[in-house]
C-alpha cells in the first residue's frame, strides 16, 4: 500500500498545475492553429517525453509490450476525441468555463461505471450526481436560453460538446480500468500518446496551418509539459491511494480564474461561480462516499 501520501499529494498538485497551464498554452494558440493540430503537438512531444522517461527508468520494453491492442485503441479514441473536444472549445468558451465543465466527468464515470463496469452504485451516489448535475445545469443556463437577441449559437454549441468532451473522457476512464488489470501503466501511457498522436493527423483534411513562430514554441512547450505533467500523475499514486489524492484535482479551478483573469481577460460570473461550487462539492462527496466503503469493506462491515 503507498505510504508516503504527502509526496503524492505535492505530486498530484504538481500534475494538475502543469496541464492546467498546458491547457492555458492551447488556449493563447487557438486563434492560429486549428484544434486537430494542437492535438498533434500536445501528443508527439508529450510521447517523446514518455519515451524518455520509460527508457530512464527501464521500462520501455514492458510498455512496448501489450496483447490489448484493440482496448488501446478504443481508449485512444475516446481520449483523443475528448482532447480534441476540449480543444476546440477552449477557442470559443473562457478558460475557467471549460476547466469547471471538465469536471461533469467524474459525474458521468460513476454512471458509465455501472453501466460497463458491473459496479454497484446506490441510491447516494446517483443522488450526488443529481446533484451535481444540476451545478452543470446553473453553468450552462445563460447558453441555453432560447429567447434574447445576445444568444450566440457557437457559445451554446462549445458549452455542449464540453460536455460530450466530459463523457468521452469519462468513457475513456472505463478503457482504462478494464486496461489496468492485465497492462502496465507504462503501456497504458505510452499507446494512449501514440494513438492520439495518429489520430490526430485524420484532421489534415481540414486545414493545418504554419503556426506563427509564438504559437509553435507555445505548442511545443505545451506537449513537453504535457508528458511530464503525465509523469507526475503516474507517480503520484505509487505514494498516496487514488481517494486520497482525487480531492487536489479541483485546485485547477483556483488556477483556472486566475489564469483567466490575470492572461485572458476573463471575469467569472456569479452564476458559474455557483454552478462550479455545486459541481465541486458533488465530485468531493463521491470521493468521501468511495473512501467510506472501501473502509467499511476492509473492516468487514
Amino acid at each position: 500500500m503507498p505510504a508516503a501520501p504527502m509526496t503524492g499529494i505535492l505530486l498530484k498538485i504538481m500534475a494538475v498545475t502543469i496541464f492546467t497551464v498546458m491547457m492555458a498554452l492551447i488556449k493563447a494558440t487557438s486563434a492560429d492553429v486549428p484544434f486537430g493540430e494542437a492535438v498533434f503537438f500536445r501528443s508527439a512531444m508529450a510521447m517523446v517525453v514518455l519515451v524518455v522517461w520509460l527508457k530512464w527508468q527501464g521500462d520501455l520494453g514492458a510498455a512496448l509490450r501489450t496483447d490489448r491492442v484493440i482496448g488501446h485503441m478504443a481508449r485512444g479514441l475516446a481520449g483523443s476525441s475528448a482532447m480534441g473536444l476540449r480543444f476546440f472549445c477552449l477557442g470559443i468558451l473562457t478558460f475557467p468555463e471549460v476547466t469547471v465543465l471538465a469536471f461533469a466527468s467524474p459525474l458521468i464515470l460513476v454512471i458509465f461505471a455501472a453501466m460497463f463496469l458491473g459496479e454497484k452504485v446506490r441510491a447516494f451516489r446517483y443522488s450526488v450526481v443529481i446533484f451535481g448535475f444540476v451545478g452543470v445545469i446553473i453553468i450552462l443556463s445563460p447558453r441555453l436560453q432560447s429567447v434574447g437577441a445576445d444568444l450566440d449559437f457557437i457559445q451554446t454549441l462549445a458549452a455542449i460538446l464540453m460536455i460530450a468532451s466530459a463523457a468521452l473522457a469519462a468513457l475513456a476512464q472505463v478503457f482504462v480500468r478494464k486496461l489496468i488489470a492485465t497492462e502496465s501503466v507504462g503501456a497504458i501511457v505510452f499507446y494512449f500518446s501514440l494513438s492520439t498522436t495518429l489520430l490526430s493527423l485524420t484532421t489534415l483534411p481540414f486545414g493545418w496551418t504554419i503556426p506563427p513562430w509564438d504559437a509553435f514554441w507555445m505548442l511545443i512547450l505545451a506537449g513537453v509539459i504535457g508528458g511530464i505533467g503525465q509523469i507526475c500523475l503516474t507517480a503520484c499514486y505509487r505514494y498516496a491511494e487514488a481517494s486520497v489524492v482525487a480531492p487536489f484535482d479541483y485546485t485547477s479551478i483556483l488556477l483556472a480564474l486566475a489564469i483567466g483573469y490575470f492572461f485572458f481577460d476573463e471575469l467569472p460570473t456569479g452564476i458559474m461561480l455557483l454552478g462550479a461550487g455545486i459541481v465541486v462539492a458533488s465530485g468531493i462527496l463521491i470521493i468521501w462516499r468511495e473512501q467510506s466503503l472501501k473502509k467499511k469493506a476492509l473492516l468487514g462491515q
